[in-house]
């Protein structure tokens, strides 16, 4: 148990069971902080006990509703900064607009780059984020970053399985190097699905790289949003003859379709983290992770000032 007088722990309202996990891991109360909108939908926040001199460390998911859950962020990290916390340190189990990275026609917007400016202006000091959909946006800030993985959770999970003969599998080339990663803790073999996407949430399957005939098939990806890229790998992996199918993300966004998608997709189990609360997406192949151990421990870790890549090795 931390037994320090000034961390403080804060949670939004996007996923505030994970937040009271992380406090219980990390051995503090979990700070009082009230969330109210007004009538006409504008976030009223009431910061309910002293943070001065404090680090102070907000858990906020910029989930769906995303653009409520990011204006009620940087409210509060406005509020602290008035209140003279010592640091703000921005949790971001899942950061939104991430897959907005990078132009790829012309006169498009870069949001994942203007999320980190928000942030940065409202007052972070740090940002501590799951799982970045692209690596490149620990650049976007002039702050540090601290990049967590659930790698180590998942491989733990699979580890504890029996599979006589497996194969981790990326549903796409930019996935690679994720799959590559679990491959390696697993001492597995990777194979690769070649897609292409004709526009987005719009995936189309075009051939499979790698031996997957008479496997157990990992198919691991950061984010299912909803889920036709998963599905139509399922069902060309075991056209393939592939004998099973397990698949693993890090953050369930399950939008749209999805649920309908996954259910109907022959899949052996669907694992994932509790970044992004399901409020109800369950489903009986569901199985969720906790990732608040690991940002529990990064915490400690940040404010004691010793090393987070310790906690990889």
């Amino acid at each position: 148990m931390y037994r320090g007088r000034k961390l403080q722990i804060f949670s939004g309202t996007a996923n505030m069971q994970l937040t009271e996990e992380i406090a219980e891991h990390v051995g503090v109360p979990l700070g009082q902080v009230e969330v109210k909108r007004f009538s006409d939908g504008e976030i009223s926040i009431y910061i309910g006990e002293s943070v001065r001199g404090s680090d102070v460390f907000i858990v906020q998911p910029i989930s769906c509703p995303a653009n409520e859950n990011l204006m009620e962020l940087l409210i509060m990290m406005d509020a602290m900064k008035r209140a003279s916390a010592k640091s703000i340190n921005t949790v971001l189990p899942y950061y939104g607009y991430a897959r907005q990275d990078r132009k790829t026609r012309a006169r498009d917007p870069i949001t994942a780059k203007l999320v980190a400016d928000l942030l940065t202006t409202a007052g972070a000091d740090r940002v501590i984020a799951m799982d970045l959909h692209a690596g490149q946006i620990q650049g976007f800030f002039n702050i540090p970053v601290d990049h967590l993985k659930s790698l180590p959770i998942l491989a733990k999970y699979f580890q504890q399985k029996v599979f006589a003969d497996a194969v981790v599998v990326s549903p796409d080339v930019g996935g690679v190097t994720r799959a590559r990663e679990l491959a390696e803790r697993l001492q597995l073999p990777i194979a690769i699905i070649d897609k292409r996407r004709p526009e987005p949430n719009v995936a189309e399957v075009m051939n499979i790289i790698g031996k997957v005939k008479g496997k157990t098939v990992i198919m691991i990806d950061d984010i299912i949003d909803t889920a036709g890229t998963i599905s139509l790998g399922v069902h060309a992996l075991l056209e393939q003859g592939a004998k099973e199918v397990y698949v693993c993300c890090t953050h369930p966004i399950l939008s749209g379709p999805a649920l309908e998608r996954l259910e109907k997709a022959p899949v052996k189990e669907i694992i994932v983290t509790n970044t992004i609360p399901l409020e109800g997406k369950k489903l009986d192949k569901i199985r969720v992770l906790s990732v608040a151990s690991l940002i529990g421990d990064a915490i400690i870790r940040i404010h004691e000032e010793l090393s987070v890549s310790k906690l990889f090795d």
